[in-house]
């Protein structure tokens, strides 16, 4: 029985991660990958140490998964979008690589907001360029460090820097081109897009499009060495991780809004139309006349996180160290919270906003006789009330019926119901190990003929799969939340910028 192996990069820990044909998690292994903040807005990592921290933890999971490598058929990665990773014309990583966490190009965005180039942007390219976009940042390193950007030799987002490493093959895939230059019509690199930017010199560093389960290259003796991979092993093109993980979650589709609650916001659905909103990115699908129409912000899960870490640090540390998981203890205070009215309004702000670089996070109706259960309520209500702004949007353009629920709290049925009532619409979640990393293995099996296509997911969905109903009343009462919770929104954005500005 033929083995996958499918690698997905986040923000923070990069995985590898060895399936059966069947989808059966057999290994998996992470290791955490250092970012630097040399300055305000600089969110970096080093490139070289994001592949060796990726080809080690190839190497536990061979190792792990108790089976010999030359099982192993097919490779596929998967990683952040947007950012950007730059070689020179000598394919060495030209600086660090720069995450979509990023925002040094802020100002750049705010400026094409104002003067057009966003408006055009739109209408070419199926997107408003953003913070993190590599267009903004490209432009942002053209007029900050010219020497740099006269040095480019190739511009490749993360899962393209690892597909690189493993393979010495510079490219890209159909999913994670269009994140800029592409003709939203065509699906191509377009000079025109460049153009829309200043861009033009880069006509030749934009990498060859292939498709995400195409064979483009196989494992190289020095990434064999360092991984335990076998020389010769297929790699696939891979994909960006908003797909992937829909994919292997099984709500890749018309009809369905998948939603990743993770460190970002995101929602998605797939048209086999381009259209254009400034509210969504149109960016390619799976295949030529398919795309993704993708609504999202740096505002979901991780304030949750946050929460946990920063103000029940004590009890989470005593809790693990009893062997306890901190999670089991907050879940029934904030499913008591949920049994009585709450004031208790959470903006979910603090690492982004789809309202601005200026939005802020913070608590508004909060009042002594509060506990922490109320407070956890607000900050898990105020995650769904930002991915329903998103999905409001989705609805608006493309009608979706039910949702596809993934990220770490999807696996708590309190969260997911919550996100249901919040949405009014069902919301499946599914029994998927590493979502992400099973797209990308989707691509690789069928990249070697092993599936039909990426579509083609082996496994029962429907024993997979739990659907939550919405309730009428909770839904009724959540959205007189969500009203006050925009109307918040709009009330407080004009004053974000002058509290921002208490800083400098």
């Amino acid at each position: 029985m033929p083995l996958l192996l499918g690698i997905d990069n986040g923000l923070t820990v990069t995985k590898a991660v060895i399936f059966d044909e069947a989808g059966r998690v057999l290994a998996t292994a992470r290791r955490r990958v250092a970012q630097s903040m040399p300055q305000a807005r600089h969110v970096e990592r080093d490139m070289d140490a994001l592949w060796t921290q990726t080809a080690a933890a190839i190497a536990e999971a061979v190792s792990a998964c108790g089976r010999p490598a030359a099982e192993i058929a097919a490779v596929a990665a998967t990683a952040h979008g947007d950012g950007l990773y730059l070689l020179d014309r000598g394919a060495r990583p030209l600086g660090p690589g720069i995450l979509s966490l990023d925002s040094r190009a802020g100002d750049m965005a705010d400026r094409w907001e104002r003067d057009g180039t966003s408006d055009a942007a739109l209408a070419r390219t199926g997107q408003v360029p953003h913070a993190s976009a590599p267009s903004a940042i490209l432009a942002w390193i053209r007029d900050n460090q010219p020497e740099r950007f006269g040095r480019i030799g190739h511009v490749l987002a993360c899962k393209d820097w690892l597909t690189f490493c493993l393979t010495g093959h510079v490219g890209t895939d159909l999913t994670e081109a269009s994140t800029a230059f592409t003709d939203v019509r065509t699906q191509r690199f377009s000079a025109e897009a460049l153009a829309i930017f200043g861009l033009e010199a880069l006509s030749d560093a934009l990498p060859s499009i292939a498709l995400p389960d195409q064979v483009i290259g196989e494992i190289s003796a020095s990434a064999a060495a360092a991984t335990g991979l076998l020389p010769g092993t297929p790699v696939v093109a891979g994909l960006h991780d908003v797909t992937a993980s829909a994919l292997g979650a099984g709500g890749y589709g018309e009809g369905t809004v998948a939603i990743v609650a993770g460190t970002y916001s995101i929602n998605e659905t797939v048209s086999l139309e381009p259209r254009t909103d400034p509210r969504w990115f149109c960016r390619n699908g799976l295949r030529p006349g398919e795309w993704n129409a993708m609504s999202i912000s740096p505002a979901s899960a991780a304030n949750y996180d946050w929460f946990l870490d920063t103000l029940c640090g004590n009890d989470r540390a005593a809790a693990e160290a009893e062997g306890r998981a901190f999670h089991d203890t907050v879940i029934p205070e904030i499913e008591a919270a949920m049994a009585r009215p709450s004031t208790v309004i959470f903006h979910p702000f603090l690492f982004g906003s789809p309202h601005g670089p200026h939005a802020s996070a913070g608590f508004l109706g909060l009042h002594g006789w509060h506990d922490r259960g109320q407070m956890l309520r607000a900050v898990i209500e105020g995650i769904a009330f930002n991915h329903r702004h998103h999905v409001d949007a989705l609805r608006d353009g493309f009608a979706p019926e039910a949702a596809r629920l993934t990220g770490g709290i999807s696996r708590s049925p309190v969260f997911a119901q919550l996100f249901a009532d919040a949405l009014a619409m069902p919301v499946a979640t599914s029994d998927t190990e590493e979502a992400a990393a099973w797209g990308a293995a989707l691509c690789a099996g069928s990249g070697i003929g092993l599936f039909d296509s990426p579509r083609h997911d082996p496994r029962d969905m429907a024993a997979l799969t739990t659907t939550y109903q919405p309730d009428p009343q909770r839904s009724a009462d959540l959205a007189r939340r969500y009203a006050v919770f925009t109307d918040l929104v709009d009330a407080l954005s004009p004053l974000w910028p002058r509290i921002e500005a208490l800083g400098t």
